[in-house]
C-alpha cells in the first residue's frame, strides 16, 4: 500500500516500531489483494477450500504435531486430551458446509424477504494461548466459507504453534492454486500496541482470550466479537444419575487439564446425595483435599488480592499439589475442596482454570438457585452452567434465573457447550457471553458472525392488525376519533 499508508499508520499508532509499521503495511497489502480474489469465488469453490484447509490440520498425524508443539511451548495443557480437539474442527466444518454463504442464503416467502450473503472483509483474529492451533483452524474454516481473509495475532507464549498451524493451512491453499494470503499470521512483536493497530485496521475483530484483551478489542474502533470469563457451575439434584454425573464431571474437569473456561469449577450438590456423589467422584479419580491442603492450594492459586497466579493454570493435579507442598497418588485425576462460602472473599468460588473444583451442598432447590446466582456475582456471568437432573421443573427454573448464555443438561460442560456431536449447539472455540459478560452476542460464534447480509424486501399483502387487536383493553376509540 506504500509510503502514504505507512505514514498514516505512524500517525495513528505512534507506539509502533518501524518494523511493526512495515509488517502491518505488508500484511494488509497482501490481505486486500487476497480479498479481491476470494470474494469472487462461488459456493462450490469455497466449500472445497474449507475441506482442504480443515483436513490439512485435522488429520491425526498433523494435529498431534501441533498439540505437542503447543504443550511444549506454553508449558501447560494435556497432550492426550488436547489431541481430541481435532474433532472440534470436524464439527466446525460440518456446520459450515451445511449452510450457504454465497448469493441467496435464505428465503422467507411469507414475508417477501430474500437474504444474500456477503463477506465481512479483513478479519483480525486474536489467538489465545490456551488454543493456539484450534482457534486458527476453526476461524480459517469460517473465514474461507464467508469469503473473508484473516490476519492472526498469536499469543506471545504460543506464537510458534500458531505460526506453524497457519503455515500448514496456507500450504493447503497453495496446493489448490489459491492465494495463501487469505490466511496470514503476524510474525513480529505482537505486543499490545501491535494488536491494537491490527484490530484498528481490520474490518472485523474476533477476540478470544483474557478480559483485558477483549476490552481492548471493543475499544479498537472496529466491530468486534469477544468472549467473557467463565466460572462454570453444575447443579446436581436428587434425580441425577450419580455415576453419569461423576463421570462427566471428571471428563469436563480433566480435559486439557482444566484450561478451558467451560471446565467444571463448582458443583452444587443436593444434600441427600452429597456423600454418594463425593464417593463416586473419588472413584472417578478425584482427590478430596483436607483443610490444611486446601489452605495451601489457595495460597498458590491466588495472590492476596484474589488474582489468579499463572503458574498453576492447566497443570496436572500432582503438579498442583506439589507446588502447594503436599503429594497425591499418581492415579488421581483432579482435586476437590469443600466450598467454604460464596463471594469475592471466598477464592474457591472463583474461576479455577486447572484440575481443581469446589463442592457445595444445598437442601432445597430454591437454595441451589440462590447459590448459582451468588457464584455468578463472583465471576463468570454470561458464560455457562449446567445441571444433572431429570426434573423438568428444576431445569426450567435454572434456565429462568441463571445469568448465562448456555446451560448444558446432563452433559460434560467443557465438551458440550461449545458444540458437540450429541447436541445442537454450533461448534466453535469462541463463546459469546452477552451483555452479562460485556459481549455483543450471547451466541456461539459461528459462520453467520463472519458475514454481512443484504436483505431484499418485496411487497406482501398488508399485515396490519386493527387498533383493537394491538392495544387491547387500553384502546379508546374516542381518543383516536377526537
Amino acid at each position: 500500500m506504500g509510503l502514504e499508508y505507512k505514514e498514516e499508520l505512524k500517525q495513528k499508532y505512534p507506539d509502533l516500531t518501524e518494523e511493526q509499521i512495515d509488517e502491518l503495511d505488508e500484511v494488509f497489502t497482501k490481505a486486500r489483494k487476497a480479498f479481491d480474489e476470494i470474494k469472487e469465488f462461488d459456493q462450490e469453490k469455497v466449500d472445497k477450500l474449507c475441506r482442504a484447509v480443515a483436513w490439512s490440520v485435522a488429520n491425526k498425524k498433523t494435529w498431534k504435531e501441533l498439540t505437542d508443539l503447543g504443550v511444549n511451548e506454553t508449558g501447560f495443557g494435556d497432550p492426550v486430551s488436547r489431541l481430541n480437539k481435532r474433532f472440534k474442527i470436524r464439527g466446525v466444518l460440518r456446520d459450515a458446509l451445511r449452510q450457504k454463504s454465497v448469493g441467496i442464503v435464505e428465503e422467507i416467502p411469507e414475508k417477501g424477504i430474500v437474504k444474500y450473503g456477503k463477506p465481512a472483509g479483513i478479519i483480525a483474529s486474536i489467538v489465545p494461548t490456551t488454543n493456539p492451533a484450534l482457534t486458527p483452524a476453526g476461524t480459517a474454516i469460517n473465514v474461507i466459507k464467508a469469503r473473508d481473509v484473516v490476519i492472526f495475532s498469536p499469543h506471545p507464549r504460543s506464537k510458534q504453534t500458531t505460526l506453524r498451524t497457519v503455515e500448514i493451512m496456507r500450504n493447503a491453499l497453495e496446493k489448490e492454486g489459491v492465494n495463501p494470503d487469505v490466511l496470514q499470521c503476524l510474525k513480529g512483536n505482537t505486543n499490545r500496541a501491535m494488536s491494537m493497530a491490527l484490530m484498528g485496521e481490520a474490518d472485523l475483530v474476533m477476540a478470544t482470550g483474557g478480559q483485558n484483551m477483549v476490552r481492548r478489542a471493543y475499544s479498537s474502533g472496529t466491530p468486534a466479537y469477544g468472549v467473557g470469563a467463565g466460572n462454570s457451575t453444575m447443579v446436581i439434584d436428587e434425580t441425577a444419575d450419580i455415576e453419569e454425573a461423576a463421570r462427566n464431571t471428571m471428563l469436563s474437569k480433566t480435559s486439557d487439564f482444566g484450561s478451558g473456561c467451560s471446565a467444571d469449577g463448582n458443583l452444587i450438590i443436593q444434600s441427600s446425595i452429597f456423600d454418594k456423589m463425593v464417593a463416586q467422584l473419588i472413584k472417578e479419580g478425584g482427590y478430596l483435599a483436607n483443610e490444611e491442603e486446601k489452605e495451601a492450594l489457595k495460597k498458590v492459586m491466588w495472590d492476596e488480592n484474589g488474582k489468579r497466579k499463572p503458574d498453576t493454570v492447566a497443570i496436572p493435579p500432582q503438579k498442583l499439589a506439589k507446588i502447594a507442598g503436599f503429594e497425591i497418588p499418581e492415579d488421581r485425576k483432579f482435586i476437590m475442596v469443600m466450598g467454604d462460602g460464596i463471594g469475592k472473599e471466598h477464592f474457591f468460588s472463583r474461576e479455577k482454570l486447572t484440575t481443581l473444583l469446589a463442592l457445595y451442598k444445598y437442601e432445597d432447590f430454591d437454595q441451589a438457585l440462590e447459590m448459582v446466582k451468588a457464584i455468578y456475582e463472583v465471576g463468570g456471568k454470561g458464560h455457562s452452567c449446567g445441571i444433572y437432573s431429570f426434573n423438568e421443573e428444576h431445569i426450567h427454573k435454572l434456565a429462568l434465573i441463571a445469568p448465562v448464555s448456555r446451560i448444558m443438561v446432563r452433559q460434560p460442560q467443557s465438551k458440550s457447550n461449545a458444540g458437540s456431536f450429541t447436541n445442537g449447539m454450533p461448534m466453535t472455540s469462541s463463546l459469546g457471553c452477552g451483555t452479562w459478560g460485556g459481549n455483543i452476542t450471547s451466541e456461539n460464534i459461528s459462520l453467520k458472525h463472519y458475514m454481512n447480509f443484504t436483505w431484499v424486501s418485496k411487497p406482501i399483502p398488508e399485515d396490519r392488525p386493527s387498533d383493537e387487536e394491538l392495544f387491547g383493553e387500553y384502546y379508546d376509540p374516542e381518543l383516536e376519533n377526537c
